[in-house]
């Protein structure tokens, strides 16, 4: 009569290790895509900011800059940013705006996602007292 009542329970853990299985991958894919596109954009950013740098120098040139940022995200960050781009647009006499561009790595074929920062300094300019 006992063993009647019980419940054959053979191979609910084969079961619930297929439905659990792939969604826990999945979200540790996410994380894993979510840490690499967050390491680019900081690539970019760090790549901007040199480029601002560079390119703030009195007798410097926003070309300069570009070149400095691209330098850098190429030697600092080469696996981080793909295909980056540099640009000085919105830049002024007074103003340095340095622009980095790039792709992200993916781990999801399909997934198209891009990073842009940017950094704006002030030029540095001397001035008689």
């Amino acid at each position: 009569m006992r063993r009647a009542l019980r419940r054959n329970d053979r191979g609910s853990l084969s079961l619930s290790y297929v439905i659990i299985m792939p969604a826990f991958l999945l979200v540790l894919m996410l994380i894993m895509q979510g840490s690499v596109w967050y390491l680019a954009r900081e690539a970019a950013l760090a790549a901007a900011r040199q480029g601002a740098d560079v390119a703030r120098v009195h007798g410097s040139s926003v070309g300069a800059g570009t070149s400095a940022a691209l330098t850098y995200v190429k030697s600092a960050a080469p696996g981080f940013l793909l295909t980056p781009t540099a640009s000085a647009t919105g830049s002024s006499p007074r103003t340095v705006v340095i622009t980095v561009h790039g792709s992200v790595p993916v781990l999801f074929p399909g997934l198209g996602l891009t990073v842009t920062q940017s950094a704006r300094a002030p030029v540095e300019q001397f001035t008689h007292p």
